[in-house]
């Protein structure tokens, strides 16, 4: 259904109007995956904390409680938004491959890439952590409360146990091979190997403990001590070893980057440059959707649902070409979202018809294990973090407590086609790319108006995209944009989440000529938007969330 044509300038007026209305609302906030990790971060805030101080504090206790998803044995990407200078800094603490990697690894005897399974549960799946690194980073430039007091919250609750979430009920009933991990069944099975269900009781002490070395030594003792030691023998003890060592532990440092950001309708859109492909692909998204006024129609108009995908499917097509590490190889991140290009992308959509398969664009040049949290702070600083281990439970290796990722499995496993190198191949010290989207909307003056983000693999773009245009343009609250069903164009097939609201534009799209799948879909998009004075969250409704202020 239609809005009666409400122009973009109205709807924009209406946007601004819901923003500046006089009520009460929250001068802070965090939005995360598990209600006691949002408690963590309020309890930082009201300590006088900062949104990094928090953000720390929420990371730590999702290691315990969210384990599948995030930890210490992870990495991210982090926006930090100063409300003062209204400068964005991008943190970049993704995951590298060990000095040993190689362009073949994922590669069996016979040439072609390992079975799925195979290559994640693996040792050769592991690229050194960086969250912890990142962190550190971020809260030496930020942070106000010191270093130790926020892991105190996540260390009580290892040491005195909690309530298993649902959500880590279901995965370790999905991902029965964790059992087989000693750690892992001592904490997370019970004596006869069934998993734990909701509600019962498990502590971490081990991690516990590691947590405290963190917290009182510093990143150091991970990256150099006895924990790191221990990564590196589990590493390359593994049944199929991985090329992890101390040196490429000792020798990991994230990056500050530059935010990639651009223009839809009013508003700029900034968001994590490459190795993610996350802000590439929204703000390509974004601006090829620009002329078709989507805030002309409603939420789940099929106009609107078919376009999204449209948009999606042209992004899908240029990341799978384009992005990668910019350390190895150049991207043409300008040429990507320069009018012109994207004038050309737009003539392949149609409003009547689907364009099917398509390839990239000619520029020029020769994720379910995860979490993200949404924060502001009493000062109107902010945070976008988006957390990972990549796979549920990543290579199912655990180390004093905690997980290892299987982030190298984001690398394309087969290193060239038709004979020419494939940007995202694994090559030693580059970072895999990534689809986490963690982003800010920016008013005319460079004030904060929204952040967000979202858990979800390659899913992140299209859901972090959806939850923009249903704030921007469909004028949504937070919560009212993140319960939206979802639709999204991932590698040329229209995903269409199983509700009963899209049933019956399921059969509409294929009328149109999309390739539609009918999936349940994941989730895990939390959003932090100005109202008034202050603040209201949202945290995705098929996941284990909740979005609090003061």
């Amino acid at each position: 259904m239609r809005r009666g044509g409400l122009s973009a300038a109205l709807l924009a007026l209406l946007f601004v109007f819901s923003v500046e209305a006089p009520r009460a609302e929250p001068q802070s906030m965090v939005a995360a995956a598990n209600p006691l990790a949002v408690d963590a971060g309020l309890e930082a805030l009201r300590k006088g904390g900062s949104a990094v101080d928090a953000a720390i504090a929420v990371q730590m206790v999702l290691g315990v409680v969210e384990p599948q998803a995030s930890g210490l044995g992870g990495g991210g990407f982090l926006l930090y938004y100063d409300a003062a200078s209204r400068a964005i800094t991008v943190y970049d603490g993704r995951e590298t491959a060990p000095a040993g990697a190689t362009p073949t690894m994922f590669l069996g005897s016979d040439g072609k890439p390992l079975g799925f399974r195979e290559a994640v549960v693996s040792g050769i799946s592991v690229g050194v952590p960086g969250a912890v690194a990142l962190l550190e980073m971020a809260h030496k430039a930020h942070g106000k409360r010191p270093w130790a007091e926020l892991f105190r919250p996540a260390i009580a609750i290892a040491d005195n146990g909690f309530a298993v979430p649902p959500r880590l009920a279901a995965w370790l009933g999905i991902i029965k091979s964790f059992g087989n991990e000693p750690a892992a069944r001592a904490i997370y099975f019970n004596g006869d190997g069934s998993p734990k269900k909701p509600g019962e009781r498990v502590a971490n002490p081990v991690l516990a403990d590691t947590m405290r070395l963190i917290a009182e030594h510093g990143p150091k003792e991970f990256y150099e001590g006895a924990v790191a030691e221990e990564m590196v023998t589990r590493v390359r003890g593994h049944v199929r070893p991985g090329a992890l060592s101390l040196a490429d532990l000792a020798g990991y440092q994230p990056i500050k980057r530059e935010a990639v950001c651009g223009l839809y309708r009013i508003w700029t859109i900034c968001g994590m440059p490459p190795p993610s492909s996350g802000g590439v692909a929204i703000l390509q998204s974004l601006q090829l959707l620009e002329p078709f006024q989507l805030s002309q129609d409603a939420p789940n108009d099929l106009r609107s649902l078919h376009l999204i995908a449209e948009g999606s499917r042209l992004a899908f097509a240029d990341r799978a070409r384009y992005l990668a590490d910019p350390a190895f190889v150049t991207v043409p991140v300008a040429v990507l979202l320069s009018a012109g290009y994207l004038a050309e992308r737009r003539k392949l959509i149609s409003t009547t018809k689907s364009m099917g398969k398509v390839g990239p664009g000619d520029a020029g040049y020769i994720e379910r294990g995860t979490s993200h949290m949404t924060i502001v702070d009493r000062w109107g600083n902010a945070v976008a973090f988006t957390t990972t281990i990549e796979a549920p439970f990543g290579a199912e290796i655990m180390v004093r407590g905690f997980i290892l990722n299987n982030e190298l499995t984001d690398f394309s496993a087969v290193p060239e086609i038709d004979g020419r190198p494939v940007a995202n191949r694994v090559a030693p010290g580059k970072r895999p790319r990534s689809s986490m989207s963690p982003t800010f909307v920016l008013d005319k003056d460079r004030r904060l108006v929204v952040a967000v983000g979202s858990a979800g693999g390659q899913r992140i773009i299209g859901d972090t995209l959806q939850a923009l245009i249903a704030m921007i343009d469909w004028n949504l609250s937070a919560q009212a944009a993140l319960d939206l069903p979802r639709v999204a164009n991932v590698d040329g097939v229209t995903e269409v989440e199983a509700v009963p609201a899209l049933a019956p534009q399921a059969d509409r799209l294929r009328a149109l000529g999309h390739e539609v799948q009918v999936r349940r879909h994941e989730g895990g998009l939390t959003a932090i938007r100005r109202f008034g004075e202050g603040w209201e969250g949202g945290a995705d409704p098929r996941r284990d969330g909740a979005a609090r202020g003061d």
